[in-house]
């Protein structure tokens, strides 16, 4: 087995192969004995079929197999002991490969070409300043997340007179002949124009209360169609006023924050007192904000490094070939429509291999598994669970690394923030405290 590296210029090389018999007769020939101890040919028992017989039914397939897996061996385990940094996958050279004659042949040359990724440095040191931000939590924050867990954990009363935010339930008749007639229908005043909302001020059950639904839901066409159980068509043609009859009025009512509303937060027996209570939703607030200021730093971390990376050329002409030999549905136009990314993606590709390298980041399994549980706990405080048992984020993260990409996507994450991590020991780090609305607008 001969190999040949060829280069083109710094970023293009040839790989030549020339496959000796040496390199694929004794498998041809196994592969041929087997065949034939399993051959069911008319005329021949089992295992007797003459050698010559197989070698002319089943000779070139094999060989042909054989070459392939022969080619597949040599070419990357030369790539692996030279320590070639090659982009994509070697491509066969289809114009510099000889035509094969199976017949008469038995030394094959076969061309390749390859990419190599060009040299770069992306470290960081204490020439880049960053800064990681310190997002402050205020007493007003910590109030309205009070009374926000006061309302999500509150329950809807009975009651007897409409008052601001109330929802009615009633009839609605059309003030027309032969209008039209919808029951058991359900009113929100507050999302009505002043004029109309302040209609049913006050009003009791029993009440009939005239009002225009037009103006009253102004411009809201769904809102309308909704409400009167009618079509966008059918809306044009309805202009008269509405009765409506209320049979019942319904009051949300926040809970009291009182040690019921504690656990239903964050667990039984988790919080002491009001005053627990409230340094614990600063803390939850303060831990978000956290978050977010390391979101923030691992952006500027990766422009930072990016900015290093963005004169780097690439071997764009073999790298789009490749990309349609991988992709065989894709097309050039879409190619070329995503090009500024894909080559993005690949900087921030090297770049973190050669940072994951420079501080020996590993990530494990554990580490994967402690981030996806991280995440079932976010989308469950979503839904205003903020206290769930392990078991069940345990399930959750375990079902969610079921998924392929997702756990890939996860791996990237984690492997990122342990570089963002990293990065803050030997860039020149500034730590600033600021607002949360002057927060915001760094990311306008």
């Amino acid at each position: 087995m001969q190999i040949t590296k060829t280069d083109i210029d710094q970023l293009n090389a040839k790989l030549t192969l020339v496959v000796e018999p040496v390199d694929y007769e004794e498998k041809v020939a196994k592969e041929l004995r087997n065949i034939r101890q399993k051959a069911s040919i008319p005329g021949f028992r089992p295992g007797k079929v003459p050698a010559s017989l197989i070698q002319k039914q089943y000779g070139k397939a094999v060989l042909a197999e054989e070459l392939n897996k022969a080619i597949g061996e040599l070419l990357y385990g030369y790539i692996q002991e030279n320590n070639l940094n090659i982009l994509g996958e070697p491509l066969a050279n289809d114009e510099e490969t000889p035509d094969l004659d199976f017949e008469n042949q038995t030394s094959f040359t076969f061309v390749f070409d390859i990419a190599v990724a060009p040299e770069f440095n992306c470290k960081l040191n204490g020439n880049n300043k960053l800064t990681h931000y310190d997002v402050q939590v205020t007493d007003e924050m910590v109030e309205n997340q009070v009374k926000g867990y006061a309302e999500r954990f509150g329950q809807y009363l009975d009651a007897e007179a409409a008052e601001e935010g109330d929802m009615l339930r009633g009839t609605l008749v059309e003030n027309a002949e032969n209008g039209k007639t919808v029951e058991n229908q359900v009113l929100t005043p507050a999302y009505m124009t002043p004029a109309q909302k302040k209609k049913f001020a006050g009003a009791k059950v029993g009440d009939v209360v005239v009002f225009n639904p037009k103006k009253a839901f102004k411009d809201n066409e769904a809102e309308l169609t909704s409400l009167l159980k009618v079509t966008k068509e059918e809306l044009a043609d309805i202009k008269d006023e509405f009765s409506f009859t209320l049979t019942g009025i319904t009051r949300h009512q926040a809970a009291e924050i009182n040690a019921d509303l504690f656990a239903k937060v964050y667990g039984e027996g988790n919080v002491k007192d009001e005053a627990d209570f409230r340094d614990k939703v600063k803390a939850e607030i303060k831990a978000n904000f956290d978050q977010d200021a390391e979101y923030k730093f691992g952006l500027d971390c990766k422009a930072a490094v990016m900015k290093k990376m963005e004169k780097i050329a690439f071997p764009e002409e073999f790298l789009k070939r490749w990309l349609l030999t991988a992709n065989k549905e894709l097309t050039m136009e879409e190619v070329e429509k995503d090009w500024t990314k894909t080559l993005d993606q690949l900087r921030w590709q090297l770049a973190k291999d050669q940072l994951a390298e420079q501080f020996e980041v590993k990530v494990d399994a554990a580490d994967v598994k402690a981030y996806a549980k991280e995440i079932a706990k976010m989308q469950f405080m979503q839904y205003g669970m903020s206290h769930v048992e392990d078991q069940y984020l345990e399930s959750f993260a375990t079902d969610m690394l079921k998924d392929e990409n997702q756990a890939r996507g996860i791996y990237d994450r984690v492997q990122e923030n342990k570089i963002y991590e990293a990065l803050k020991s030997v860039v020149k780090l500034e730590t600033k405290e600021i607002s949360h609305e002057d927060f915001g607008k760094l990311f306008a």
